[in-house]
């Protein structure tokens, strides 16, 4: 497959998360707020909308600074797209695609809360261990940067490692990058 082909996937399956992000938040919106939680599985998940709404990080750190984050974001998607277009074309590193477009599709579904709202719409709580209300956006990038980091550290070998170093800076055979 050629590389503009593999990158308008990449870019055509970013878009489809993206909007399962921004449809589930518009149900949360419709269906949740103002109303009793939604129980999944008594005692331990349900579907909450956070009337305050999300303008921190993760566990609210930071709260308020929509600016810092709506630039982290963007500098985030900014860089994985780049890892995107220089990953080699090699089915050993189609998990890391994929893990990469989720964490995009997730950062951008945030994003466009922040631009739009000012603030980002939580609605999932784990009621058994009372862990912050988060949404599906949340759930890409924790989910995909912690399979990341479990596969760069366990799975793929230091000529995998070097071989995407390679392929990322593209250097030149003097070893100088281009």
């Amino acid at each position: 497959m050629n590389r503009k082909i593999r990158i308008t996937i990449d870019i055509i399956i970013m878009a489809v998360l993206v909007l399962i992000d921004q449809l589930t938040k518009n149900w949360a919106v419709n269906n949740l707020k103002d109303a009793d939680p939604v129980i999944l599985i008594k005692g331990v998940l349900q579907l909450y909308y956070l009337p305050s709404g999300n303008t921190g990080a993760a566990f609210g750190i930071l709260s308020g600074h929509r600016i810092l984050f709506l630039c982290i974001a963007a500098a985030v998607v900014g860089v994985i797209l780049f890892l995107l277009i220089r990953l080699p074309i090699d089915r050993r590193f189609t998990v890391i695609r994929i893990l990469l477009i989720f964490i995009a599709a997730g950062g951008i579904g945030n994003m466009i809360d922040r631009f739009v709202l000012t603030y980002v719409i939580d609605f999932i709580y784990f009621y058994l261990i009372n862990f912050p209300i988060f949404n599906v956006a949340d759930c890409y990038v924790t989910v995909a940067t912690i399979i990341l980091a479990f596969l760069i550290l366990f799975k793929y070998k230091e000529e995998d490692m070097k071989l995407l170093e390679k392929s990322i800076l593209k250097k030149d055979k003097t070893g100088d990058e281009r």
